[in-house]
C-alpha cells in the first residue's frame, strides 16, 4: 500500500523515523504504576473504583472498556451523523452471499474500497482496508463467530486527528482538552534499497515486522524511487509505527464549537475522543472539512502524551489530567442519579474484549 506524501499546513515532518519519547521507551508495566496509583487515589477520594463508567450513561461502561463502536453512532442525531463516515453492520452469526453483501453495502451507500473493523475493538486491532468482495469474504470468514463487524466508508485523507472532548454535565457547553495529529507509518525511498531494507532501518517502521497482529500488504522487494514516500499501513497506531504529534495549538473556538455541537447531539455524552480524518489543517481549525471515523469514551487515551517532543513529566501530566477529568465527570453524573457499574462486571467486559482482540484477523 502506498500513498503520496501530502504536506499538512503546519509544516510538520511526516517522517516515521522521529525519535521515540521517554514514554515510548518505558515498559508498559512501568507506565501503569503511577497511573494505577493515581487511579486508586481518585477511587479513594470519590469512593468508587469504577466511577468513570458513569461519565457517558448511554454507552456500555461509559466507554471505559467493552463497548461497541456502533453504540456511539446509534445515539447520534442528524447533525452528528452528517459528520460521520457512512457505515453498516454485518453479523458473523451466518455466512452471507456476495449478492447479500452487495445489497447491504448498497443500502448504506458504500462501495469498495472500504474499512472492515470489529464493533468491539481497540488500538486498530482487526482493522483492514478491503478492496473487493473476495477480501471482504475472507475477512468475515476469519472473524470470530456470532460477532459484529462494522463496514465503513474508506477515507483517503492523509490528515488524521484525535480530538479529546470533555463537558461538565451541569454546563451547556463543553471544551476540547487535547488534540493529537496522527501520522501513518511510512518510509522514504532512496532509489537503491528495497522496502524491506528501508523498513528494517527505520526505528518506527520496523515495528511492523515485529507486530504479529498486523499483516503488511506491500511488496517488500520493491525499490521505491528516490524521494518517494510509501505509506505502510491502514492504521496509524504507534504499535505499527505510527507517529503522534501534540496538536493543541490548533484548537480554536470554531473547532471547539463544531465538536461541542456534535457531542451534544449524542445522548448524555460528556467525555471521550473523536477520531477524524481531514484534508487541510486550516479547515480543521475552522471546524469544517473533517469526517468522524469513530468515537471513544471514558477509556480514551490521552495520546498526545506520546509526541516524541513531549517530556516525561509533561506526558504523565496529560495522562493524569485525563484520569482526573474522568472521575470528576463520573462524580457529577453519580450525583445526578447515574450509578457506575460494578468492578466484577467491568472485569468481565475487559476479559471478553481481550479474548476477542486475540482472535481478530490481523490489521493491514
Amino acid at each position: 500500500m502506498q500513498a503520496p506524501l501530502q504536506t499538512l499546513s503546519d509544516g510538520a515532518s511526516l517522517t516515521a523515523s522521529a525519535t521515540r519519547n521517554a514514554l515510548e521507551r518505558m515498559p508498559k508495566w512501568l507506565i501503569c504504576v503511577p497511573l494505577t496509583l493515581q487511579w486508586f487515589w481518585l477511587a479513594l477520594r470519590y469512593r468508587s473504583l469504577t466511577l468513570p463508567t458513569a461519565a457517558n450513561p448511554a454507552i456500555t461502561s461509559g466507554g471505559l472498556v467493552g463497548e461497541g463502536k456502533l453504540e456511539y453512532f446509534a445515539g447520534m442525531g442528524s447533525l452528528a451523523l452528517s459528520a460521520t463516515a457512512r457505515y453498516c453492520a454485518v453479523s458473523t452469526a451466518s455466512s452471507l452471499s456476495d449478492g447479500e453483501l452487495h445489497r447491504v453495502l448498497s443500502c448504506a451507500g458504500l462501495d469498495f474500497p472500504l474499512i472492515a473493523k470489529p464493533d468491539l475493538g481497540l488500538c486498530g486491532y482487526g482493522v483492514r482496508r478491503v478492496s473487493g468482495m473476495p477480501e471482504l469474504q475472507a475477512y468475515l470468514a476469519a472473524f470470530p463467530a456470532n460477532e459484529t463487524v462494522v463496514l465503513q466508508q474508506y477515507l483517503p485523507q492523509e490528515g488524521e486527528a484525535g480530538i479529546f472532548y470533555a463537558r461538565d454535565p451541569l454546563s451547556t457547553h463543553g471544551r476540547i482538552t487535547g488534540l493529537t495529529l496522527r501520522y501513518f507509518p511510512r518510509v522514504t525511498g532512496d532509489g537503491h534499497r528495497t522496502l524491506a531494507e528501508l523498513i528494517a532501518a527505520d526505528p518506527r517502521a520496523s515495528r511492523l515486522a515485529r507486530s504479529h497482529r498486523h499483516q503488511c500488504s506491500h511488496d517488500d522487494q520493491r525499490v521505491p524511487a528516490d524521494g518517494e514516500v510509501v505509506r505502510l499501513a491502514t492504521v496509524g497506531s504507534t504499535r505499527v509505527g505510527g507517529l503522534y504529534r501534540d496538536g493543541c495549538s490548533h484548537i480554536t473556538p470554531e473547532l471547539t464549537q463544531a465538536i461541542d455541537a456534535i457531542a451534544r447531539d449524542m445522548p448524555m455524552f460528556h467525555f471521550g475522543r473523536f477520531d477524524v480524518r481531514f484534508d487541510k489543517l486550516q479547515e480543521l481549525r475552522a471546524g469544517t472539512g473533517f469526517t468522524i471515523m469513530e468515537v471513544n469514551g471514558a477509556g480514551s487515551e490521552a495520546i498526545q502524551a506520546w509526541d516524541p517532543e513531549t517530556g516525561l513529566l509533561d506526558g504523565f501530566r496529560m495522562i493524569f489530567e485525563k484520569q482526573r477529568l474522568a472521575f470528576a465527570i463520573g462524580h457529577a453524573m453519580r450525583r445526578a442519579g447515574f450509578q457506575p457499574i460494578g468492578l466484577l462486571a467491568l472485569m468481565r467486559l475487559n476479559r471478553r474484549q481481550q479474548q476477542l482482540i486475540a482472535a481478530y484477523p490481523p490489521s493491514n
